[in-house]
């Protein structure tokens, strides 16, 4: 069995509330009074739906109970004091459900309330008219039938998205249902295709339910404006049968232009018009043809229609025939001399004209008679008609052409008797003839040679000079003329009449003449160039100043030519010193060769041989006049003398004597001047060892960073640096960059032993031996026999002892050795302790000491002294004592003889000089 529905539930729990209410209060019975409840009190139900109530007491033992209602029942549940019962297709917008219980002989009533609402599923917005006058009212309503409660309901009118009318149907009756919204609205012009639309809102949220909303299909408005003038009609007042003419019908003040509807017709003849719109005005343009069964008078008419409203325009149009006049020939072509007759005929009505005469009276015809000359050849006669139509003249006319055979004529006008036309454009030639038939005409030298191309177009050349026959014929005859052709042109000067170049000797007679070919024959004047008054003329006695450019012109009335004549005028040769100098300075390695420039033309050859000694024979070489690829080889090596040149051309030869000398500019290199020297410090100064090559003998002056060579007896390491020295004569200077080093003897410049305190027995000190040399000096230790433990650093600068015994105790020596000599220094360290240890040491290991010290020192003497060196590692590792690059003992007594002051260390120092300083070693 299923269980419960969701009413049924609330009514049980309800009923459980009220029996628990009723337990509670039992003990209360004699002080409160029983009641009945029914639940819900108030409900708000969907029209058809149902609902459970639930009707209860809180008696103890009612006697009977029920629930009255005229509502639909469906099912009923009991218990002692509550009964449930549940309703079904409620319709009633409102009743009022009671509970009752019979209880200690009273009657225990509840009312509830029950209230229906129905959902706004029909909203209706009522036809809009087809079309809406803009600037007129029309009628907005809307319709929502049964929705309800009508208090609960708001309708709202709109015009696409925006609100028109907003009404809210609060305070009506609550059993009122549906409800109607009308509203009047004024229609303009922006409305036209708006959607209008009405909306309905059912508010049911105070009640605990939901807004509920509908809305009805939007519709459509439509408005116009159509002007309350007539369209304006533009056609013709008379249309001619079987004729075209345009009509037009123009409207403005509409809207929306684009739903107009145009109708234009002639009579019923509809003209199915092209309508072009522009802003609120149309334009209708038809084509109106008129016919035969249309003549007479017809209506043209405009009609625009526009929601349902039109505008017409009528006009009055007549409809004619009228037929051009005929025209006749009683011979179209004739023969000169013969009679001709011209006939002009018209319909009915019309007034006929010919040649300006008109006929009698309308309808008739007009004549003309005339013998035919050559004169009316191709002469044209006029015929016109006039008819009157509706109070208006037409006038046509119609024209015909006599045409008069008659033989060929010559005229001077169109073939005349001589021609003259200018050479190179292209022309037509013609020599026409009259006649009817059109002649023929044909143009022939008379001799049988060239025919004129007549009536083409062609080049005119000189070659159709001449006189030629010309013949004109037809069938009536034939003409003879003859004619005479001249053909002008431009000067031309050729090389034959007038050559380019010239050539004159100097000393003798000539004279400058031009020949040039023209029609007509050309004027000739030659002048030098540059000067306006030199105009050339007659015989000439030639000198060199005749030589140049002479502009020749040939003129006449076709144009003119001009050409340049170049004159040269040829000389023998000769020398000019300044161009060819006679004594002469080559440099090597200049590029230069000897320039020997002689004057003559034609441009005389020039060579130039030694002569004697040396040069016997030798060829000098010369620079060429101008520069070119093919100059000669430029010689490394030219031998100095004399040569003798000479100069040739046709018109003799000249000869000259030269003299040569040879000159080098500086040269210095690695062997004359090397880059790098070495000087050694004390010896005496003097200048560098550089020179230089050429001639004349260079000079060389060397200076240090721009500073001039110093003035000084010895040198010093302050003169090491890098020297710039110039090597300069008449034909130019060289220069090499020499670095200087400056060597030295090495010093020893420090010797100390740190600490410089006091240290007991099994202390650390460590000498320090730092000496000046270039190139850089060996360092090398010599230490008492004995001396055990003793460590050298990398570069012997450093000697170290860790844990001083006795036996390290005596005199060290440092020495500095490089190829320029020996320097050393000697140092003198004691080593002393406690009496007691100096005693018990010394009688239990003196033998041994004494032993061990003279195994020691022969050891160092025959192995570390004959080496001439000490290898450190060997040295740290045996303790052995050392002895670098000296012969033992004696070789360290000669270094103590050269050595110079020592410096103080805090321990006894004995130097060559005999200075004794003490490191005094202390127990703690």
């Amino acid at each position: 069995m299923p269980g419960p529905s969701p009413g049924l539930r609330r009514a049980l729990l309800g009923l459980w509330a009220a029996l628990g209410l009723g337990l509670f209060g039992l003990s209360a019975v004699s002080q409160e009074p029983f009641w009945a409840d029914l639940q819900p009190r108030v409900a708000f139900v969907e029209r058809g739906g149902s609902l459970w109530l639930n009707c209860s007491t809180n008696c103890p033992r009612p006697e009977r109970g029920g629930l009255e209602t005229s509502l639909r029942r469906n099912g009923t549940q009991r218990g002692l004091r509550w009964l449930a019962r549940q309703l079904v297709d409620i319709r009633e917008p409102e009743t009022q459900p009671v509970c009752f219980f019979r209880c200690a002989r009273r009657t225990l009533q509840a009312r509830g309330l029950i209230r229906t609402f129905q959902r706004p599923d029909r909203v209706e917005l009522m036809p809009l008219p087809p079309w809406q006058p803009v600037g007129e009212n029309f009628t907005l309503s809307c319709r929502v039938p049964g929705a309800g409660p009508r208090a609960s309901l708001t309708l709202t009118l709109l015009r696409g998205a925006q609100e028109l009318i907003r009404r809210s149907f609060a305070g009506e009756p609550p059993r009122a249902r549906g409800a109607v919204l009308t509203a009047t609205v004024l229609a303009r012009r922006e409305d036209h295709g708006a959607n209008f639309s009405c909306r309905a809102e059912l508010d049911l949220r105070p009640h605990g339910l939901g807004l509920f909303e509908n809305s009805s299909a939007p519709r459509e408005l439509r408005t116009f404006s159509l002007s309350p003038d007539p369209p304006r009609l533009t056609a013709p007042r008379l249309l001619e049968v079987g004729s075209e003419r345009p009509v037009s019908c123009a409207l403005d003040g509409l809207f929306p232009a684009s739903e107009a509807r145009v109708y234009l017709a002639l009579g019923d003849q509809n003209l199915s018009p092209d309508v072009t719109l522009d802003g609120d005005a149309l334009v209708a343009t038809a084509t109106a043809t008129a016919s035969a069964e249309q003549e007479g008078a017809r209506q043209l008419v405009c009609n625009v229609t526009l929601g349902g409203e039109d505008r017409e325009t009528r006009e009055n149009v007549t409809i004619y025939s009228f037929p051009a006049p005929l025209l006749t020939l009683s011979e179209p072509s004739v023969s000169e001399g013969q009679m001709v007759t011209v006939t002009c005929t018209a319909v009915a009505q019309a007034l006929v004209t010919l040649e300006g005469v008109p006929a009698a009276v309308p309808g008739q015809p007009a004549q003309l008679h005339l013998n035919a000359t050559e004169n009316d050849d191709r002469r044209n006669f006029f015929c016109d008609a006039t008819l009157d139509v509706d109070g208006e003249t037409l006038i046509k006319n119609r024209s015909a052409e006599l045409r008069v055979l008659y033989a060929p004529r010559l005229d001077d006008s169109d073939c005349p008797r001589s021609w003259t036309w200018p050479e190179g454009p292209e022309q037509t030639l013609r020599c026409e003839a009259r006649g009817n038939p059109e002649p023929s005409v044909h143009c022939a030298r008379s001799d049988g040679g060239a025919v004129l191309a007549l009536g083409l177009l062609g080049p005119i050349t000189r070659a159709l000079s001449g006189t030629y026959r010309c013949k004109a014929a037809n069938d009536q005859g034939e003409a003879v003329k003859d004619v005479t052709l001249t053909v002008e042109y431009a000067p031309a000067l050729d090389s034959v009449g007038c050559p380019e170049r010239i050539t004159w000797l100097e000393g003798t007679e000539a004279s400058l003449s031009c020949v040039a070919h023209g029609v007509p024959p050309p004027d000739v004047l030659c002048m030098r160039s540059g000067e306006l008054a030199a105009v050339i003329e007659g015989l000439l006695h030639v000198t060199r100043e005749h030589a140049g450019t002479y502009r020749c012109e040939a003129t006449n009335p076709r144009g003119s030519a001009a050409k340049n004549v170049a004159i040269t005028v040829e000389y023998g040769p000769r020398f000019e010193e300044p161009s060819c100098p006679s004594n002469w300075t080559w440099v090597e390695g200049s590029g230069h060769l000897f320039p020997c420039e002689v004057d003559g033309k034609p441009q005389p050859s020039v060579k130039c041989v030694g002569s004697g000694g040396a040069t016997e024979g030798v060829l000098l070489p010369l620079a060429p006049p101008d520069p070119s690829p093919r100059a000669p080889r430029i010689p490394r090596v030219l031998a100095p003398g004399i040569y003798i040149c000479n100069a040739t051309n046709r018109h003799g030869s000249v000869a000259k004597t030269v003299v040569v000398n040879a000159e080098s500019p500086p040269e210095m290199d690695e062997s004359t001047c090397p880059s790098h020297q070495t000087w050694l410090e004390g010896a005496e100064a003097s200048a560098l060892a550089c020179a230089a090559r050429g001639r004349p003998s260079p000079g060389v002056l060397c200076s240090r960073e721009g500073t001039p060579w110093p003035e000084q007896q010895r040198v010093s390491r302050e003169d090491a640096g890098i020297y710039h020295c110039v090597a300069t004569n008449a034909h130019g200077t060289d220069s090499r960059t020499v670095t200087v080093g400056v060597e030295y003897r090495p010093v020893v410049a420090e010797l100390a032993a740190s600490p410089p305190g006091g240290v007991r027995p099994g202390g650390n000190f460590t000498l320090t031996c730092r000496a000046e040399a270039w190139p850089p000096a060996q360092i090398s230790w010599r230490a008492p026999p004995g001396a055990l433990n003793i460590g050298l650093s990398s570069n012997n600068s450093t000697l170290s002892v860790a844990g001083a015994m006795g036996s390290h105790g005596g005199e060290y020596e440092c020495a500095a050795t490089n190829a320029h000599g020996r320097h050393a220094r000697r140092i003198t360290v004691r080593v002393a302790g406690p009496w007691l240890w100096v005693a018990v040491g010394g009688a239990a290991g003196g033998a041994a000491l004494l032993a061990a010290g003279a195994g020691l020192a022969f050891y160092v003497q025959s192995t570390a002294c004959k080496k001439g060196e000490y290898n450190v590692q060997e040295a740290e590792s045996s303790g052995e004592a050392v002895c670098l690059n000296g012969a033992g003992g004696g070789a360290g007594g000669a270094a103590g003889a050269e050595g110079g002051p020592e410096a103080a260390g805090g321990a006894a120092e004995s130097p060559a000089e005999g200075e004794v300083f003490a490191i005094q070693l202390t127990s703690a």
